[in-house]
């Protein structure tokens, strides 16, 4: 076939191209199908995998004092700076701890994994610092750590926790399928009184990643009682 003979072809594809451009109508539909597509295809494997929709062992819903802190950690906004996601590549994990399983994230609502780091993940932090340090950090950052960006929190010191506000969160979780008891509910005013909102978001932070750090090392220490 001569190259004279393929032009017509070639200028009848850049015409209907053409034409879906400029169509705007008919392109919006196009790219809708496109991303509906690309979605299902992401969307759909992960529904048939219990370890993505299932909490793996040791992770529970939030005691009453941590959920009071992960909810002022959302409200202050720390998640734009703050990710809590490691990523399955060994520099990541070689400066944050072991990479982060969808199984870990079932009772956050939202999942803080984020994606900009202007600080560190945060995903494995807890028990890295004292209780005292992460007072003194969140009031004022750059007492500790001279060069930080972080802005401070100190009226996290002088709120306190509204317990009514907890409670009535905790029992939309539940409707939500959160396994949280009546009697946490009931005693969640009791776990938090006197408590401050820093108290409250210390508490939170302290807990992020232990469950995860103490399934590996019993795994280790089982493993290790069965080479024995």
């Amino acid at each position: 076939m001569s190259t004279q003979d393929k032009k017509p072809d070639h200028a009848a594809g850049s015409n209907a191209h053409q034409k879906i451009e400029r169509n705007v109508g008919l392109l919006a539909i196009l790219i809708t199908i496109a991303v509906s597509f690309g979605g299902l295809a992401e969307i759909v494997p992960m529904m048939f995998q219990a370890e993505a929709i299932k909490p793996l062992p040791g992770i529970k819903p939030y005691p009453a004092l941590q959920l009071a802190g992960r909810d002022i950690y959302v409200r202050e906004g720390c998640y734009n700076c703050h990710s809590q996601m490691i990523r399955t590549l060994r520099f990541e994990s070689e400066r944050y701890g072991q990479y982060s399983l969808a199984g870990e994230s079932v009772y956050d609502r939202p999942f803080q994994w984020g994606s900009k780091r202007t600080g560190p993940d945060l995903a494995r932090v807890g028990g890295r610092y004292s209780d005292e340090w992460h007072r003194e950090h969140l009031k004022d950052p750059r007492a500790l750590v001279e060069q930080s960006n972080m802005p401070s929190f100190p009226w996290l010191a002088e709120n306190k926790i509204d317990p009514a506000q907890l409670q009535s969160h905790m029992r939309a979780l539940k409707r939500l399928g959160d396994p949280y008891t009546e009697a946490d509910i009931n005693n969640a005013p009791k776990d938090v009184a006197g408590k401050t909102e820093l108290d409250a978001v210390v508490a939170y932070l302290q807990g992020l990643g232990r469950a995860r750090a103490q399934n590996r090392a019993n795994d280790a220490a089982a493993m290790k009682a069965g080479a024995q």
